[in-house]
């Protein structure tokens, strides 16, 4: 499974951009020949499969991985708990 993730664009060269993915020290690599219009350093770009698709604004980007965060915390907490039944099956 593909997931379209926000990211800021860092660097440019060639039509291939070095993008940031949220505040961490995560980079992807990304064409923009897909993109309409120019790109530009410090633009936020959905990114899937290799390929910026759309540019973001600001506020766009940071509600959208806010709730890829909170998925992420979500999925996990469940895998916690499965893994603490998986533990407790095992002992019984």
């Amino acid at each position: 499974m593909c997931l379209a993730i926000p990211a800021k664009i860092e660097s440019i060269e060639n039509g291939v951009a070095q993008c940031r993915v949220g505040e961490g020290e995560t980079f992807v690599t990304a064409s923009l020949m897909l993109l309409d219009g120019e790109a530009a350093l410090g633009d936020y770009v959905i990114i899937h499969a290799g390929f910026a698709i759309r540019k973001l604004d600001l506020v766009e980007a940071q509600q959208s991985l806010a709730i890829l965060r909170d998925l992420a915390n979500a999925y996990e907490e469940v895998q916690r708990k499965y893994d603490q039944e998986a533990m407790d099956r095992a002992k019984a």
